[in-house]
C-alpha cells in the first residue's frame, strides 16, 4: 500500500482506485446528458399519443390518428426548439432577461397563444391550401398530411441541427402542397391561396424590418437624443407600454369574442380603455425606477427592460397563435377527414377552426417542450450575432415582430415567424447604419456633447470619414448571416415538397 523508502512521495492505491472511479463517473456523466432531452421528448410524445388515445379510441382510424399525434407531437417540439430564438432571442441578446427566465416565459405564452388565438390560421393550412372537399377518401387525405408531418419535422431536425434559422411555416407549406400534388395531384393544389401566402412571405419581413426601424426612430428622436434622457422615458416609456396593451387587449377581444356581440367601436373602446389603465399604471412604477437615474444611454437601457419582456411574451403568445398550425393544421385535416373529432368541442374564441381543443392543446405543449429543451441553439444568433442588439433595440425588434405576427395570425394567414423576426432585426441594424451618418437629430446631439466636451466636433468627422476601420465598423449589419439566412429561406419549400413526396409514395408503397 505505501512504499516507505526515504525521500520517495508516497500515494495509496486505494486513492489511484477511487480517482479512476471518477474518471468513469464523469465520463458516463457527460455520455448521459445528452440523452436526457431525447429521453424526455419520447415521454411527451407517449403522454401525447395516451391523451390522444382517450378522445379516439373508440372511433374510426383511431390507429392512424395517434400515430399522427406522434408526428404532430415530433413537429411541435421541432418548431419550439427553432422559433424560441425569434420569441426570445431580442431579449436574451440585450440581456434584459436570463436564458432560463426567457425559456419559461416562452412556453407559458406558446400554450396560451395556440390555444387562444390558433384556429384561423390551422383551418388555412389544414384545409385551405390542398382543397380537401374535392378529395372523396378519407384515407388518402390521412396518408398525405402524415407524409407532409414528417418531411416537414425531418427537414427542420436537420435544419436546427445545422442552426440554420429556416421558416417552420415554410417547411410545412412546401410539404402539403409535394404530398398532396404526389397524393391527387397538383390541380389540387390551391394555388391562389399559395400565391397569397408567398406574396405574405415577402411582404411580412419587410414589413416587420419597417415597422421595428419607425419604432427605433421613434425612441432615438423623441428619447435617446434628447438633453435630458431620463425626463424624456419618464414620459414616453408608459405611453409605449399602454400602446402595446391595448392593441393586444383588443386583438383578444376580436379572438375570445363572438363576431355578432363585439362591434368595431366597442372592440376600440375596450383596447383604449385597458390601454390608457395601462399607462396610468406605468406612469408611477417608470418614475420610482428611474429615481437617482444618471443621464446616460445606461440608464435608459434599465428602464427599457420591462418593456422588452413584455413584448418578447407578446411575441410568444403570437408565435403561437401562428405557428401552432404548423403541427397541428394537418393533424386537424386527419381527425376531421377520419370523423373522430366532429363532436368535438373546437377551441374557445377560434370561430371556424376545424381542430378540436385536444388537438390544439398537444400542439401547444409540444411546442413549449421543445423550447424547453432544445431552445438555447438559435437563440444566440437571432439575438446576438447578425447585429448588437440593446434593451432599446431589442424591444423593437419584439413589439414589431409580434404585432406583424398577430395581425397576419387575425386574418389567418400562415406567415414565417421566423421571416419576421429576422427581418425586424435587420430592419433596426440597417437604420442604426443609416442613423450612423445621416440622422440630423444624432449628429447635431453629438455635436453638442462635443462641444461641451471641448472636443473640435469637425476634425473628428473630418478623421472619422477617411478611416477605413472606421467605415467598415458602422457596417453594424453582418452581411454574412443575412446572404446564409437568405439561401435557408429559399431552399426549404423545395426540399420539403420533394421530401414529403418522397415519403409519401414510402408510405404507399409500405402500408397501402
Amino acid at each position: 500500500m505505501f512504499d516507505d523508502r526515504p525521500g520517495t512521495p508516497t500515494k495509496r492505491t486505494l486513492d489511484k482506485d477511487l480517482d479512476k472511479v471518477t474518471y468513469v463517473e464523469d465520463a458516463a456523466y457527460h455520455v448521459t446528458k445528452r440523452l436526457i432531452a431525447p429521453s424526455i421528448g419520447l415521454i411527451f410524445l407517449g403522454l401525447a399519443m395516451s391523451f390522444a388515445g382517450i378522445h379516439v379510441l373508440n372511433q374510426p382510424g383511431a390507429t392512424l390518428v395517434i400515430a399522427a399525434v406522434a408526428l404532430a407531437g415530433y413537429m411541435a417540439m421541432n418548431i419550439g426548439a427553432k422559433d424560441v430564438a425569434n420569441n426570445v432571442g431580442a431579449a436574451v441578446g440585450a440581456r434584459a432577461i436570463t436564458m432560463t427566465q426567457a425559456l419559461v416565459m416562452a412556453a407559458i405564452f406558446e400554450i396560451l397563444g395556440a390555444t387562444i388565438a390558433g384556429g384561423p390560421v390551422i383551418k388555412t393550412i389544414s384545409s385551405h391550401i390542398i382543397d380537401t372537399d374535392r378529395i372523396f377518401t378519407s384515407g388518402k387525405i390521412a396518408w398525405l398530411m402524415m407524409a407532409a408531418l414528417l418531411a416537414a419535422a425531418l427537414w427542420i431536425n436537420f435544419a436546427t441541427w445545422l442552426k440554420a434559422p429556416v421558416s417552420t411555416t415554410h417547411a410545412i407549406v412546401g410539404a402539403v402542397v409535394g404530398a398532396g400534388a404526389a397524393a391527387v395531384g397538383p390541380q389540387m393544389v390551391n394555388w391562389s391561396v399559395m400565391a397569397v401566402i408567398s406574396a405574405g412571405w415577402v411582404v411580412t419581413p419587410l414589413l416587420g424590418g419597417a415597422i421595428a426601424a419607425g419604432i427605433l426612430f421613434f425612441i432615438e428622436t423623441f428619447i435617446v437624443y434628447r438633453d435630458d434622457k431620463i425626463a424624456a422615458a419618464r414620459y414616453w416609456i408608459p405611453i409605449l407600454i399602454g400602446l402595446m396593451a391595448g392593441a393586444f387587449t383588443a386583438y383578444l377581444v376580436v379572438q375570445l369574442a363572438p363576431h355578432d356581440t363585439v362591434a368595431g367601436f366597442s372592440t376600440m373602446a375596450i383596447g383604449i380603455g385597458v390601454g390608457l389603465a395601462t399607462w396610468c399604471g406605468a406612469r408611477p412604477l417608470v418614475a420610482a425606477q428611474s429615481v437617482g437615474y444618471e443621464n446616460k444611454n445606461s440608464s435608459l437601457r434599465k428602464l427599457f427592460r420591462l418593456p422588452l419582456i413584455c413584448s418578447a411574451a407578446l411575441m410568444s403568445f403570437a408565435h403561437g397563435a401562428n405557428d401552432v398550425s404548423n403541427a397541428v393544421g394537418p393533424l386537424a385535416a386527419i381527425v376531421r377527414s377520419l370523423g373522430p373529432g366532429g363532436s368535438l368541442d373546437v377551441i374557445a374564441g377560434a370561430a371556424g377552426s376545424a381542430a378540436p381543443y385536444w388537438v390544439v392543446l398537444i400542439g401547444g405543449c409540444g411546442i413549449s417542450v421543445g423550447v424547453l429543451l432544445y431552445g438555447p441553439r438559435l437563440i444566440r444568433l437571432v439575438g446576438e450575432q447578425i447585429t448588437k442588439l440593446n434593451p432599446m433595440r431589442a424591444y423593437c425588434v419584439a413589439l414589431s415582430a409580434a404585432l406583424t405576427v398577430i395581425v397576419a395570425s387575425w386574418f389567418g394567414l400562415p406567415v414565417s415567424s421566423t421571416h419576421i423576426a429576422i427581418g425586424a432585426v435587420f430592419g433596426v441594424g440597417f437604420f442604426r447604419e443609416w442613423s450612423t451618418t445621416h440622422s440630423k437629430r444624432r449628429l447635431a446631439y453629438m455635436r453638442r456633447k462635443a462641444d461641451a466636451s471641448g472636443i473640435a466636433w469637425g476634425e473628428v468627422e473630418e478623421a472619422r470619414e477617411h478611416n477605413p476601420d472606421e467605415i467598415h465598423r458602422r457596417r453594424l449589419v453582418r452581411r454574412s448571416h443575412f446572404m446564409t439566412i437568405i439561401a435557408a429561406w429559399s431552399i426549404t419549400v423545395p426540399v420539403s415538397a420533394m421530401l414529403a413526396a418522397a415519403v409519401y409514395w414510402a408510405m404507399v408503397a409500405l402500408f397501402i
